[in-house]
């Protein structure tokens, strides 16, 4: 992605890395069979540039991460502190301000962040951007590794910040399936089923890419209703999901949906205790949504999709490719 007023998104190696600052260790070979501009093909990939090898050594690529990074760190701080003061608030309908509050930061973050790195903010975002071919698989982990990075970073500021009470009693903000607490007959645990929390982290992160990808990496929605109107909308759908989720179970112990491993996973490291528990529905659920969704882009008809051709990443051609399959 780029900050080019005529092309917001679509591939972001080309927009992003330019080119430039770009080590090369692989030796250059003929290339047939991508695909220009103009979407016709020529030249050929290797499978080291299909898997992304070369980003691992790309400067731009490193760089673009740091916006990941530092965006993360600010998205944990300002949802958690969301999601601490609203659940601390008597107001009535919290999730619901809460649900606005965290769609109005997340616009404004990708806003941000989308000039530098192509705004994923999120694992899920990365990996089934990768999947989808829009970004290299190197690329993916480089930008996962770093959203997780930030996402500690984000945990620990906020903890710095408030008192050992607020941090005992909402968990740091994170992502909890059930707590502990104190019954007529002692402790009792709050919170969703097992199962029933999978499901709905499955649902929604599909509902999530489905939004997200189609609004945000289709060049003609970005091309017809601007960047503003796209993150915006991409903003208000997570919202809504927040709500949905807090909504439909309204039970204590349960903070609504992930969405986010690297948000959950942040608050997890730096508080402890119950956050592990069932943390592995916030990184299972997404990934099978994701896995959901790229099944759905090789079902429908590619006409509709604006890659016609396919990228040059997509999942299915960087096997064909590793087992030396002409593509």
């Amino acid at each position: 992605m780029g900050s080019n007023n005529n092309v917001f998104f679509g591939d972001e190696e080309s927009q992003l890395s330019g080119g430039t600052n770009r080590v090369q260790p692989y030796s250059s070979t003929p290339k047939k069979n991508t695909i220009d501009d103009d979407g016709k093909k020529q030249n050929f990939l290797s499978l080291s540039q299909r898997l992304g090898i070369p980003d691992f050594f790309s400067l731009d690529v490193w760089r673009a991460s740091m916006g990941e990074l530092l965006g993360s760190a600010v998205l944990v701080f300002m949802v958690d502190t969301i999601v601490i003061s609203t659940s601390e608030s008597d107001t009535e309908m919290s999730n619901l301000i809460m649900s606005i509050l965290i769609a109005i930061v997340l616009t404004i973050l990708l806003l941000a962040v989308v000039p530098v790195s192509g705004g994923h903010l999120n694992p899920v975002i990365s990996f089934s951007a990768a999947l989808v071919g829009i970004i290299s698989m190197s690329r993916a982990i480089i930008y996962i590794v770093a959203q997780c990075l930030g996402a500690v970073l984000g945990a620990l500021a906020l903890k710095a910040v408030v008192s050992s009470t607020i941090d005992e009693t909402f968990s740091l903000g994170g992502c909890t399936i059930t707590v502990i607490a104190p019954g007529p007959n002692g402790p009792v645990i709050l919170g969703l089923e097992t199962a029933q929390a999978l499901w709905l982290e499955i649902f929604c992160t599909f509902v999530l890419l489905f939004a997200s990808i189609w609004m945000a990496y289709d060049h003609r929605q970005a091309k017809a209703l601007g960047l503003v109107t796209v993150l915006s909308i991409v903003g208000l759908v997570l919202g809504l999901l927040v709500f949905i989720s807090t909504t439909v179970t309204a039970k204590r112990g349960y903070a609504g949906v992930g969405m986010n491993p690297a948000r959950c996973l942040g608050p997890a490291i730096v508080r402890g205790g119950h956050l592990w528990d069932g943390h592995w529905i916030f990184w299972i659920g997404p990934t099978i949504s994701c896995v959901a969704f790229y099944v759905y882009t090789k079902i429908i008809p590619p006409k509709h999709f604006h890659a016609e051709y396919g990228y040059k990443h997509d999942f299915v051609v960087v096997v064909k490719a590793l087992f030396g399959s002409n593509v």
